[in-house]
Formats: structure tokens, sequence, C-alpha cells
């Protein structure tokens, strides 16, 4: 593992990727010469910029800043894995200079840190969000990096101090296998990002090798059934963390927690979905095991209030809710559904859905097919391809052929507010991983205009 200490100035190719940028501010606020590109202006690039950190939007050699271009022996480039290998910026600087992908400098950063890391193909980016925010208010000196913006704190990195660093664990491209974790979880392993690993049982292999990281004074949490041995999380069951006698009181959810130790009343939790609950338990359990007080922790979890884009209300009235949700897997919309249903018992759902990479679409086609035809109504846009080219014979065309529900469309953006509208459904749930959330706010504008 590289030493940083010689390094002083950082450069990121992908620079506004929320990982990315968690670190970029990170090193910014240590002190260090922060900058990077990025193919587009995002408000995430755009608060970077208000940091300090300079970013270029156009991919060549001259806008690359002299600073780095002249102290490559004291630089460290940073890429993501999504950036194209024929990036003009990303081909000179690999020639030139040390080049780390984002895990390996995360695995430096964390390294010889107390870590907790939260993995999993769904639920970590909750998870490692409640951990920090649970360690933050109770008053750990934490540095947290988070996949997702927490509502709580408008950004993806908590800096507390060094005692203790949570992190996302991302088992894209087994960049978690950078990482050496004192406290893990597991939250979940089905089958995702085939294009990397080829079948589910490469995944599953992967993840028991990051399981097998955590020393033998350390712990590891998993959720209940999973293949991977560990201390167990659950809801309604035997699990070593459980949450027992659940109940919904003025849509929040009211719970007791059973650990190997002693059984807590009446904790409240203010975010929907089973699935959120699970994520809960998960945090809770890792922050037990970290030393926090159990009777600070309740207090903790109830002011959390949640990560954008993962259901995030954007409209909630009586007569119409907007919820957006990153959800790009079948088992995520399958979650997100048992939450709206949960809340929403006696409404009309109408699920907004752009599906995600052309290789997920289709080596989940059918799942994806069962899982959204529970919703009332159904729009897809079109497939958004990423880091992908095109598949022949894949498309949001073909996908809605697969789904049963008959009250369903396609749909393209430029009709998507007025196709809304006119369904006069009272539940939108949107949903995608891609650029849906630029429409999430266009709909929502739109529908508070009318109101």
């Amino acid at each position: 593992m590289k030493d940083l200490n010689h390094i002083k100035h950082f450069y990121f190719i992908g620079i506004g990727g929320i990982g990315m940028s968690a670190l970029a501010r990170y090193l910014k606020a240590k002190g260090s010469y922060v900058a990077g590109y990025d193919r587009t202006s995002t408000e995430l690039t755009k608060t970077l910029e208000n940091e300090g950190v300079e970013v270029n939007y156009k991919d060549d050699v001259d806008s690359i800043p002299e600073t780095i271009l002249n102290n490559q022996e004291n630089t460290l480039i940073v890429y993501t894995p999504a950036v194209p290998k024929e990036s003009k910026q990303f081909v000179h600087l690999k020639e030139n200079s040390n080049l780390v992908k984002r895990a390996e400098l995360l695995g430096m950063v964390t390294h010889q840190k107390f870590c907790l890391a939260v993995a999993g193909t769904h639920g970590k980016t909750t998870t490692t969000a409640i951990l920090g925010h649970l360690l933050k208010e109770t008053g750990a000196k934490v540095t947290a990096f988070l996949g997702g913006i927490s509502e709580d704190i408008q950004s993806n990195l908590i800096m507390q101090g060094d005692d203790v660093v949570v992190v996302e664990a991302d088992e894209f491209d087994r960049s978690f296998l950078k990482l050496s974790p004192n406290i893990a979880a597991i939250t979940s392993m089905d089958a995702d990002h085939l294009d990397i690993y080829g079948d589910k049982a490469e995944l599953e292999k992967s993840f028991r090798e990051f399981a097998a990281k955590v020393p033998k004074n350390g712990k590891l949490f998993v959720k209940n059934g999973l293949s991977v041995e560990g201390s167990s999380i659950g809801v309604n069951d035997d699990s070593d963390y459980s949450a027992q006698n659940i109940r919904i009181k003025e849509g929040n959810y009211v719970f007791d927690l059973k650990t190997p130790s002693e059984y807590i009343e009446n904790l409240k939790f203010n975010l929907p979905g089973k699935h959120n609950l699970l994520n809960a338990i998960t945090a809770l359990a890792m922050a037990i095991e970290y030393g926090t007080p159990i009777h600070d922790l309740t207090r903790a979890l109830y002011s959390f209030s949640g990560v954008k884009r993962r259901f995030s209300y954007k409209i909630k009235t009586d007569n119409l809710v907007l919820i957006d949700d990153y959800a790009h897997h079948p088992t995520e919309i399958s979650a997100v559904h048992q939450a709206v249903r949960e809340m929403y018992p006696d409404k009309k759902v109408l699920a907004v859905f752009q599906p995600h990479l052309f290789s997920r679409t289709r080596d989940f086609a059918e799942d994806f097919a069962l899982s959204l035809s529970d919703f009332d109504k159904v729009f897809l846009l079109d497939v958004y391809p990423a880091r992908e080219l095109p598949l022949e014979g894949i498309s949001s065309a073909w996908l809605l052929d697969k789904i049963s529900n008959p009250e369903k469309s396609l749909v393209q953006k430029e009709d998507l507010i007025s196709m809304i509208k006119s369904e006069k459904a009272e539940v939108v749930v949107m949903m995608g991983a891609g650029d849906i959330g630029e429409e999430v706010e266009k709909v929502k504008n739109a529908l508070i205009n009318e109101a």
C-alpha cells in the first residue's frame, strides 16, 4: 500500500462521482491541493468548486492544471473505473504519473484507522449514512465517507475527528477488497454487476473474501439468511440483533430492539420500509459493538432524516405524494413497493422507472418485470446507458413487453410531465440510477405549480 505522507497534490478523473467527491472534499479539508475533471457540471462539482477545488470539464491535456503537470513526483492521480480508457486526460496522466483507483485511495486513507465498513448489493448507502449519523450525534470523533447525500448535513462527508472511520464498501469492481475493516456488515448479496462478476457465485465469493478481511478480534454482522457466518441481523425473527414489536405511529416506525445482552423498548425511526428498518438495526448493532451507549443511540436514531434519492419525499400532502428513489435493481424496486404499500395502502401508485445499463436490463429482465408489475401503473423511460454501448434487442420497449400489468406505457422525457398529470395518481414513485433525478425536480415543480 502506497504511503500518502509525501503526496501533496491530488487529481481526480471523474471527480463528480459520489465516492470521488467525498475523498476530494476530505483531502482538501486536510490541506492538500485538490483538482479534477468531469464531463459535466453538477451540484456536486459546484459544491467542490465552492470549497476551493479546481474542476475542469474539457477532456484534453491543456485543461489539467500546471500544478499537477509540474509536480508529478508528489502528485497522486485518482480515477474511477467508469472513466473511459480512451479519455485524453487519463491516457496522458497514466503514462506520466502515480495512478490509483478510487478504491485504492480509500484503502490508503482508512489504513491504520479503526474502520467500520458496510457492504451489500443493496442498503449499504443508507446503512452507512445512519451509522455515520449515530456516531456523530453521540459525540464520536468520526470521519464518514458516504455513497449518498445525507439529508441531515447535505453532504457525503462527515468530518468530526479521526478516531474512527465509517465507509461504504462497494462491491463494484471488487473495490471493497482494498479495505481493512475492524467491524463490518453485509446487508445483502443479490446478483448484480454481472458484467464484472459473470455470475452470482463469483459475486458471493468476493463477499466472502471481504468478510475474511475482518480480524479475529473484530466483528462481522450479516443479514439473517446470507451464506456468510457472522452475528445475524433481522426483523421479527431470532437474529442476534432483531427489531421486535414493530408498529407505525404518525408515519414513523416504533419498535423494540433485541440484542444478545438486552432488550430496548420504544425506539423511533423515520424512514419507511422494512428494508430501511433492517438498515437501521445493522447500523445500531455496529455502533453498539463500537462501544456507543445505547441510551444515546435512541435519540440519535430518531433524528436521522434520510439520504437523498433513497425514498425521498419531494411532495407530501394529503392529496399527492411524490417519492424519489435510487432503486435500480429488482430487489430494490420490490422494497420500495413494500414501503409505499405499507404507508399508503389504499392509494393509486404510479411507478416511473428508468432502467440503468443495458447489461443489467438484460440480466434481470424477468425480475424487473415481476417487481414493476406490482404497481398500479408503470411508466418506463429509455434505458440509461451510463458506461455501456447499446446491446442489440435490449431496450425499454423490450422490457415493457415482459411486464404483465396491462397498465403500462413507454414514455419519452419530454412527455413525462403531461403523462403524469393525466394519470391523476395519488402517489408517484420515480426510480432509477441514471439522470432521472433531474426529471424528478421538473416533475415536482410542475405538480406544485398546478396545485
